[in-house]
């Protein structure tokens, strides 16, 4: 029977560090185009030379709307804690095709805020001392409760940060999936260190496969306490980046907040290969950012994503969602709301729900916002009990959220525990459409927003869902689909179900039918990857056609699936759902599960 082994050939090559110009694993004979994919060069690239970048941009826009970086490779030193900052900016030009800047702090690269119609093409970025660092394991518990390593030759230690993942020298891919770890990274001495997992660990033979002689990655913080997202940002219009490549970044790849209708071109995330490293590495960077490449939150029209690509980066490739606030009580029009942050819902809005529990209601209008009393005990009693995620617990508990009295213009009775959004700040009417994602712990496209496209993408070795289409009450992420489509994408080894569509509320447990609504997923083609490999829940107006499925069982998989689906009595199938009215699901082209 088939494995989903990579071959030996690619072992003893990539344990070389990559000396030859093409690193691709073979599953079952198939080229992934795994690992370092780039167009090899003779040599590295040239010494960095200081350069003030803020300065010379500054300068030029004093004059011109067009500013014209001179190609060449820099270092950048950032000037309060930001390499490049952009703001209140209209119909201006950025141009730096043949630019790369090495950053010399691990904080923000580029900033943009309040800007409108602003072009930035062309740039490359990398770091020197780098925003993770990597180590060999040489020690372990005999229950693997905690691992030694040393950091490797090239790679730094200045403030070593517990953001773990651990990898299989041999192909360069991830041997497992994230473990809890304690926050503390103990350090022994002659670059030696000690990693102990959570509190509450007990041993799993098919979880903890790591081994002595695997790589382990975490993040990394030069200065001290220095961190930022690669871009960011605030409060844009029509942004445009382009041509961009990205080896690294302390946060995430792309971050935007409170923006309208940005396009992201042909923008590259990747690890370095070595021949293009200026720095001689014991072993070849496994990973690229330490968390999401793209990432929009509270977008007016959501981000365009095309023909870009995303690999080897410690969390999302994609995720478009707005924010919910937490409904603690409920009387006819009146809700009170907790918000963690910044409150995103203004009078006209349409207002969207997560119920607790039972069917989501239609949207209605917002029609008056009013400052509340704070958090009672019997609330605090209440959030106590909630699925969240701890911060977010803390928040609502130490008094850090504010509450308000929402007015709707209507009566929508909410059982406690509810949620809230603006149906315009959740980024609907994205597009995610031509681009090349995977090898990540995490998911590959993650959606919470309405009115889009996910068309034409491959994404390759995902540990979680290749596309995935879901509010997430645990982080407060907005809101439920309407009108998606997800169709001619391409799907290779993922080992969970590649296409879900799903919907929980606060209680976990699946909402009725509606929760989602008119969703299509066809012409999809899904290769070795378990089964099922479409899962949709919660969803009225479904249709699943023309797919081209191919599944796997949980046991063809290296290592071995932790959380394989559980069917009981039940035969496998390729294509399942549950609580869908008006569901259209055609299987021509299923192959029968393996």
């Amino acid at each position: 029977m088939k494995k989903l082994l990579i071959t030996a050939a690619l072992a003893t090559l990539f344990s070389s560090c990559l000396s030859a110009p093409k690193s691709q694993p073979l599953v079952n004979g198939k080229d992934l185009s795994v690992g370092h994919s780039e167009t090899p060069v003779a040599a590295p690239p040239a010494a960095a030379v200081d350069f003030d970048l803020q300065g010379f941009v500054d300068a030029r826009l004093k004059t011109e709307r067009r500013v014209v970086v001179p190609p060449g490779r820099y270092r950048v030193t950032p000037k309060n804690g930001v390499h490049l900052r952009l703001k209140d900016l209209a119909d201006v030009e950025v141009i730096a095709d043949g630019v790369e800047i090495v950053c010399a702090h691990t904080s923000q690269v580029v900033v943009f805020e309040n800007c409108r119609n602003v072009l930035l093409r062309g740039l490359t970025v990398d770091f020197d001392q780098l925003p993770f660092t990597q180590g060999r394991i040489v020690a372990m518990a005999p229950d693997k409760k905690w691992v030694e390593f040393e950091i490797l030759a090239g790679y730094p230690e200045n403030e070593l940060e517990e953001r773990i993942e651990i990898f299989d020298p041999a192909t360069g891919e991830l041997r497992r999936e994230t473990a809890g770890w304690e926050k503390q990274i103990e350090s022994l001495g002659n670059h030696r260190y000690r990693a102990t997992k959570a509190k509450s660990y007990h041993y799993r033979e098919d979880s903890d496969t790591e081994r002595v002689g695997d790589i382990l990655v975490t993040n990394h913080r030069f200065p001290s306490g220095t961190t930022g997202h690669a871009f960011s940002a605030g409060n844009c219009t029509k942004l445009k980046v382009e041509d961009v490549t990205l080896y690294a970044a302390s946060i995430f790849g792309f971050l935007e907040h409170d923006c309208d209708a940005s396009t992201y071109l042909r923008c590259k995330i990747d690890r370095r290969r070595p021949a293009n490293d200026p720095v001689k590495r014991a072993v070849p960077r496994m990973r690229s950012l330490n968390a999401d490449a793209f990432h929009s939150s509270g977008a007016v029209q959501g981000p365009a994503i095309i023909g870009c690509s995303a690999k080897f980066q410690g969390d999302d490739c994609v995720n478009i969602h707005g924010s919910y606030h937490l409904v603690t009580a409920s009387e006819g029009a009146q809700l009170r709301i907790a918000v963690l942050r910044r409150n995103t819902i203004e009078p006209g809005d349409p207002v969207e729900f997560l119920p607790f529990a039972g069917q989501r209601p239609p949207d209605a209008v917002a029609v008056k916002v009013e400052p509340d009393a704070p958090i009672t005990e019997a609330e605090k009693e209440f959030v106590r009990k909630l699925r969240l995620d701890a911060r977010i617990t803390e928040r609502l508990l130490g008094g850090q959220a504010t509450f308000i009295k929402l007015t709707l213009d209507r009566a929508v009775p909410l059982p406690m525990g509810s949620t809230v959004c603006s149906g315009k700040r959740v980024g609907n009417g994205f597009l995610v459409k031509d681009c090349d994602f995977g090898y990540n712990r995490s998911r590959g496209i993650l959606i919470k927003a309405s009115q889009g496209q996910v068309v034409g993408n491959k994404i390759s070795h995902g540990w979680m869902a290749a596309i995935l289409v879901a509010p997430e009450f645990w982080w407060m992420e907005a809101a439920s689909a309407s009108d998606v489509e997800i169709r001619d994408n391409v799907i290779v080894g993922c080992r969970r179900p590649a296409i879900e569509v799903i919907a929980a509320g606060g209680d976990g447990k699946l909402l009725p039918s509606g929760a989602h609504r008119n969703i299509v997923i066809a012409g999809n083609q899904i290769t070795e990857s378990v089964w099922p490999n479409i899962y949709v829940t919660s969803t009225e107006r479904l249709r699943i056609e023309g797919n081209r499925l191919t599944p796997v069982a949980p046991r063809e998989f290296v290592p071995p699936l932790a959380h394989p689906w559980s069917w009981g009595a039940k035969t496998p199938s390729s294509i399942v759902t549950e609580q869908c009215e008006g569901a259209l699901v055609q299987t021509t082209g299923t192959s029968a599960p393996r």
